[in-house]
């Protein structure tokens, strides 16, 4: 009976703590599931980089992976800095209203009637960030305030960025 006991708290406490994985902020990792980092080649130096994030997952948090996420495809592919050509992002607010009730009784038979009724509303925000990027060799031009350098902005950035456990 005990192990029955021991066994069954077990399971619930691992199936909570998966349940709480679930729900924490999208950590940075390429795209599975809608979360993550994507990227489509363009030409030979340009690209659109993406990251979506869930529902707890910050505009700031999203916003700086996908930079990020520039700056490594920039360097990976043997680029020193690129230009920001057009960035964006998309927010997604979505609202779930629940509303409760209770039931009372009669004197001779049931009858469903609301004693009280509460109502309450949950929104869920979700960001989705997009740049177009542009990669260049040698030293980023002085004064342009869309160039970043690639290795500077990953170094920068680095102490943020969640990866998957």
């Amino acid at each position: 009976m005990r192990i029955a006991v021991i066994c069954r708290t077990t399971v619930l406490g691992l199936l909570v703590a998966g349940l709480a994985a679930c729900y924490g902020p999208t950590p940075y990792k390429p795209r599975e599931d809608g979360y993550g980092y994507s990227e489509l080649k363009l030409e030979d130096n340009r690209y659109r980089v993406t990251f979506a994030g869930n529902s707890a997952t910050s505009r700031e948090t999203v916003e700086n992976y996908l930079l990020y996420r520039a700056a490594e495809l920039t360097l990976d592919r043997g680029y020193d800095y690129f230009i920001m050509v057009s960035q964006d992002t998309a927010i997604d607010t979505r609202y779930r209203q629940t509303i409760s009730g209770a039931y009372g009784f009669g004197y001779y038979y049931w009858y469903p009637y609301p004693t009280v009724a509460v109502s309450t509303s949950d929104a869920e925000t979700r960001y989705e960030a997009q740049a177009y990027i542009l990669m260049h060799k040698g030293q980023k031009p002085e004064g342009a305030d869309n160039a970043f350098d690639a290795r500077q902005l990953k170094e920068n950035l680095e102490p943020l960025v969640q990866r998957p456990s």
